[in-house]
């Protein structure tokens, strides 16, 4: 029992104070041995360790870089493809209106030979001429060109067709 009271009368705000100083300096002396130990160019386990996670996280680092940059050249390239897509796209597309110009052109011009020629000509040949001229039209319109090399031959499928109406088909 006499213990139990000894320990009451102790002072806790020493214990503590002694307690943190012994913490500190074991701290200072771990401190001074890896001086020591750095400065005679050993390497403890713990130094080693810490030293591979520091050169592994700049390879990491370095490896980001490289590749942030090859990502910036690789949306550079896929920009540039995309354009040159959107061009070629762009090329097509006028092509084939171009071919589509041109085959309308050349049916009716045909067309209008052949009527001024006398060859016969039933009402769908003229009714199938008058919807692709419409669908010519309508083409050149839609991109901006004008008609200038059909008017003739409209004029004489026209005048056939209205002769052939006349005439009762």
């Amino acid at each position: 029992m006499n213990e139990i009271l000894e320990l009451t009368k102790l002072d806790f705000s020493s214990v503590f104070l002694s307690v943190f100083v012994i913490l500190i300096g074991a701290k200072m002396t771990v401190s001074l041995l890896e001086w020591v130990i750095g400065k005679l160019g050993l390497e403890t386990k713990w130094m080693r360790k810490r030293r591979e996670e520091h050169e592994l996280l700049m390879q990491t680092a370095h490896n980001l870089s490289v590749l942030q940059e090859r990502h910036v050249q690789d949306m550079e390239r896929s920009d540039k493809r995309d354009e040159e897509i959107a061009n070629d796209i762009k090329k097509l597309t006028r092509m084939f209106v171009e071919k589509e110009i041109d085959d309308m052109r050349w049916e009716i011009n045909n067309f209008a030979t052949n009527v001024s020629e006398g060859k016969p000509c039933n009402k769908d040949s003229f009714k199938h001429c008058l919807h692709i001229y419409e669908k010519y039209e309508k083409i050149l319109k839609e991109n901006g060109l004008e008609n200038g090399e059909v008017e003739i031959s409209m004029e004489i499928i026209g005048e056939a067709y209205r002769q052939k109406l006349r005439e009762g088909f």
